[in-house]
């Protein structure tokens, strides 16, 4: 089961990164070709650090192709390794990608806005502010990236007991923790589809390269879109002293908690998306289920209420016999 969790986890990992690179090479080469008559035969490509005038330009299939070239071996560089190392690359690997990304394509979207319905590439003038924007969203960029690699990395060292049981008895002084994670590629992989569809659009409009009309909805309709799937495109579960912590996306959040005292029951129960209604987070008769993927679910009663709470993570029956451990004999000391 773990063997198979991992290669499916690796596959998710490699396809998601292969939807990002295409997206990205298409908007990359595909900008100056959609602006190609509202730009002059070469375009202004590099300014020199004491003057506004540009000292470097290319023509317009160059100023196309070289940052796409760029990104396609920086991505494949990155990429090959993920699917020869594993598991302990999945985390790097976004947090290189995203932020290059963000670069190339902002930095593009700077060139064509300084040539935009220039007569000749000498008149195109340093667009000082683009660069300034395009490394503030790089950083932020690369620090979201950088929250999910430590994140991960720390769950990565939680221990897990080794007593395969449907109840665990815990010594006295000792702390236990189970850990289980589960992602939906098909999700994570429209997350990432919608989402350049919203680059794509705030790139046409910050670049100039179409009139706004209703592309500001688009932006707004498609990031909204992309931020939900990536969110619930992945769900943790986490049984602990502290009782079961499960959150959900690439940063843990939002979360639901509850304390080893607000739980009356804990079970394992195998669920399809056919019995709860569909995939995602999904309300019906059986109660609350976080559908991903079919099969085995963690499933726990909360005190007080008369309906269930479920999520679908592997291992789950380990995960629901340390829980109930922890609710009826607490650790002590």
């Amino acid at each position: 089961m773990r063997d198979t969790t991992t290669a499916r986890r690796t596959t998710a990992a490699v396809w998601t990164a292969g939807v990002w690179t295409a997206g990205v090479t298409a908007v990359l080469a595909g900008m100056p070709v959609l602006a190609r008559d509202r730009l002059p035969d070469r375009l202004a490509t590099h300014w020199g650090l004491n003057g506004e005038a540009p000292d470097g330009s290319m023509p317009l299939w160059a100023a196309s192709l070289a940052p796409a070239l760029i990104w396609l071996v920086t991505a494949a560089a990155v990429t090959v390794p993920l699917m020869r190392a594993g598991p302990a690359a999945r985390p790097w690997t976004t947090a290189t990608l995203l932020p290059m990304g963000i670069v190339l394509t902002g930095a593009q979207a700077a060139v064509i806005r300084a040539n935009l319905d220039r007569a000749d590439w000498h008149e195109a003038r340093q667009p000082t502010a683009w660069v300034v924007a395009i490394l503030v969203a790089a950083v932020l960029a690369g620090v979201a990236a950088w929250l999910l690699v430590t994140r991960r990395g720390a769950r990565a060292d939680a221990t897990t007991p080794d007593e395969d049981a449907p109840a665990l008895d815990i010594p006295k002084g000792r702390r236990l923790v189970w850990f289980s994670r589960t992602a939906n590629p098909w999700l994570q992989l429209l997350a990432a589809a919608i989402g350049l569809v919203a680059v794509g659009a705030l790139v046409a409009l910050v670049g100039g390269l179409a009139e706004p009309g209703g592309l500001w909805g688009l932006f707004a309709g498609c990031a909204a879109g992309s931020l939900a799937c990536a969110l619930f495109s992945s769900v943790q579960a986490r049984v602990s002293e502290r009782g079961l912590e499960v959150s959900f996306g690439p940063l843990g959040w939002p979360g639901r908690r509850w304390a080893p005292g607000d739980i009356d029951t804990a079970r394992m129960e195998v669920r399809g998306p056919a019995q709860v209604g569909g995939w995602g987070y999904r309300l019906s008769g059986l109660g609350t289920t976080v559908m991903l993927r079919a099969g085995e679910c963690l499933v726990v009663r909360p005190r007080g209420r008369r309906s269930d709470f479920a999520v679908s993570v592997d291992d789950a029956e380990r995960g629901a016999a340390l829980l109930n451990a922890l609710r009826t004999d607490p650790p002590r000391g």
